[in-house]
């Protein structure tokens, strides 16, 4: 059973090493992981957005960072341990964000760093299309 709790303070680390285990492959790839900017980036981060923890049987596997502005819903991330991923995780806790975005008439945005293809396919798979690009990401919506 999958379920989503608030992250506390005490669960920044756990979120950074969750980040760290299952993306830095693809940031080593466009930028190169520089620890002490990368944590950086997480602490801000973690004080901005609304991080979940991903439990299943009440056991950490993973993290969502959603924030809600006026006109849409933003993923900003959803990492989870390697040890996990490819068990339908990551489209669960999708469906429980694009059935509070369905109820509210928003679309959902995010962003998939191009050197990630798999985590692309996930999400186009769920709906999502192309909306823009930058240098690194591709920029993806899905309109209730």
């Amino acid at each position: 059973m999958i379920s989503l709790r608030q992250a506390t303070a005490a669960d920044s680390e756990f979120a950074f090493e969750t980040k760290k285990a299952a993306f830095r492959t693809y940031v080593d790839m466009v930028l190169g992981w520089d620890e002490l900017e990368q944590r950086q980036m997480h602490e801000r981060r973690f004080a901005e957005q609304q991080f979940q923890v991903i439990q299943i049987a009440g056991e950490d596997v993973g993290i969502l960072a959603t924030v809600r502005e006026v006109d849409c819903i933003k993923v900003n991330q959803l990492f989870i341990l390697p040890e996990y991923q490819g068990r339908g995780i990551g489209k669960a806790c999708m469906a429980q964000v694009l059935a509070s975005a369905k109820t509210e008439g928003l679309p959902v945005r995010l962003r998939v760093l191009k050197a990630s293809p798999r985590a692309e396919a996930f999400y186009r798979a769920l709906g999502f299309k192309e909306t823009g690009e930058t240098g690194t990401h591709i920029e993806m919506e899905r309109v209730p």
